[in-house]
């Protein structure tokens, strides 16, 4: 049995940086934990990789006003949360995102045109998981969970030392799936580490008609789950909090829950209107907590980071925002009968009646075409 003080999250989110980029010197708590500022070269890839998915999420943004896109939800204020995360990984660990979680996936380095493939409606999830260790971005809520602790225990049962991580929104802590992935990840001592992005709001509904916790991390202890809270807009904290869950993780010790304190700066998805459940003046406050400016004003101050590789960075943003638009913009080729692929490993006798159906339809639309052309 787990002494429950270690267990517990530390009493205030961990935190390493202050809005303004100046250093915090972390709790007692977290210092006894081991949380510790990460080394210039560790931060500034975290910060290089938040302005490339910024401005990805933003392209994506316009894509979907244009109607590239039939739906896209951004992650803009989150962006320590999709980032840090993802590249405190390593190769052989696996991913399990939501449907928020697009730049995360552009992190982990998956093509960003298979990234949005999903959400224009052309083939299936656009990537391959195995090749990519990444299952396909989850939109219902929760069920996730219950696949990365699946995952992780078959991991454990292979005798290797990787990780399953599963990114989850706060909403997605009210559903039951939630709850059985936790559990069973604890009792079966999985290697899962789940990452609740608490932005604040289940689409409209703020956090406080979802929960009566003193903070989402509490939620793990009843499952004998390790927890923990973070300052989920402080790059640093963020990468120092998961490097030291996935270190439980991977030693044996069982799961880990991780609550980030973030906020979602754009509305749910284009087809919602934020202005109707929030204020201006709780965007503006959270403005002022943007990850990408705080961890640069700690860099530049260092002396880690100059306007030069500053300018550097955003030009490459700008060249793959450019690219992402000029691969969006040319219309797919698509092949209908792939509809049918990868429903099943072996396809059932309905499946194989349903394509064998458009096929008809498809020959005969084609055959009335030519006739129309013959005449």
């Amino acid at each position: 049995m787990s002494d429950i003080t270690e267990l517990l999250p530390c009493p205030d989110p961990v935190q390493l940086l202050a809005a303004d980029g100046s250093a915090v010197e972390p709790s007692e708590q977290a210092r006894a934990r081991g949380y510790a500022m990460p080394a210039p070269e560790d931060l500034l890839a975290v910060w290089r990789a938040m302005v490339l998915g910024r401005r990805f999420d933003a392209q994506a943004t316009a894509l979907t006003k244009q109607g590239r896109l039939a739906v896209y939800p951004s992650s803009r204020g989150q962006d320590a949360c999709q980032v840090a995360p993802i590249l405190a990984l390593e190769e052989h660990d696996w991913l399990f995102p939501t449907y928020r979680d697009s730049m995360a996936l552009v992190t982990h380095g998956i093509d960003p045109v298979q990234v949005l493939t999903l959400l224009r409606g052309d083939w299936h999830c656009g990537y391959d998981p195995r090749a990519t260790r990444t299952a396909p971005q989850c939109t219902p809520l929760a069920t996730q969970a219950v696949h990365a602790a699946g995952a992780a225990h078959g991991i454990a049962r292979r005798g290797t030392d990787a990780l399953a991580l599963c990114l989850i929104g706060d909403g997605a802590t009210s559903e039951g799936d939630f709850h059985e992935g936790l559990n069973f990840a604890a009792v079966f001592e999985a290697p899962t580490v789940f990452l609740v992005q608490n932005n604040k709001y289940a689409i409209s509904v703020p956090l406080a008609k979802q929960t009566r916790a003193p903070a989402l991390a509490y939620k793990g202890v009843g499952y004998g789950v390790r927890s923990e809270q973070v300052d989920g807009n402080d790059p640093a904290a963020v990468l120092a909090v998961m490097r030291e869950a996935y270190a439980h993780a991977r030693s044996g010790k069982g799961p880990v829950l991780v609550e980030a304190h973030t906020y979602r700066m754009e509305a749910h998805t284009n087809a919602d209107d934020a202005t109707r459940y929030r204020t201006a003046d709780e965007v503006d406050e959270w403005t002022g907590q943007d990850p990408i400016v705080r961890l640069q004003a700690y860099l530049v101050a260092q002396g880690h980071l100059d306007d030069a590789r500053i300018q550097e960075v955003r030009d490459e943003a700008e060249a793959l925002a450019a690219d992402l638009r000029t691969r969006m913009n040319a219309e797919p080729t698509v092949e209908p009968l792939e509809l049918f692929d990868h429903v099943y490993a072996e396809p059932t006798p309905q499946l194989r009646e349903q394509r064998e159906m458009v096929r008809g339809e498809i020959d005969s639309h084609v055959t009335t075409e030519e006739m129309e052309e013959a005449r």
